[in-house]
């Protein structure tokens, strides 16, 4: 039982099985970002709403409205697009075989972050001691 315990230390690299869950999962997450991004896009240029009141004050407010959603919409889709490139980053360090190895530590990334960020490039160790900096 000992053995176990210090082969999981030990352990510097996730198995190909396991890359191949982690490889699944990403490309699940791209699917669905790339959806998300498509309807943020759609919501970015489909927002020049008709008003059909005439008055000038709710035209003035309708269109200030439209162009506070049209910037936080494009706001959004800025991050919708770097967490793709972000994924598809990870994928390419699955091919590599380096997925889940701390960029700074060079430590394994728990699985369980993975799950969770599955494009996380190091521990939370290594993150929260860059934040102190």
């Amino acid at each position: 039982m000992a053995n176990t315990t210090n082969t999981q230390v030990e352990k510097n690299c996730y198995s190909a099985e396991e890359l191949q869950m982690f490889k699944e999962l990403i490309l699940k997450k791209i699917a669905e970002a790339e959806h998300n991004l498509e309807l943020l896009n759609e919501a970015v240029a489909g927002s020049k709403n008709d008003v059909t009141d005439t008055a000038p004050t709710f035209k003035t407010l309708e269109e200030g409205s439209n162009v506070l959603s049209k910037e936080e919409n494009s706001r959004l889709a800025a991050r919708q697009q770097k967490f793709i490139r972000d994924l598809k980053d990870a994928l390419i360090r699955i091919e590599n075989r380096t997925y889940g190895i701390c960029r700074v530590t060079g430590k394994l990334i728990p699985k369980e972050r993975l799950m969770v960020v599955p494009h996380a490039t190091m521990t939370v160790e290594a993150k929260l001691a860059q934040k102190k900096r």
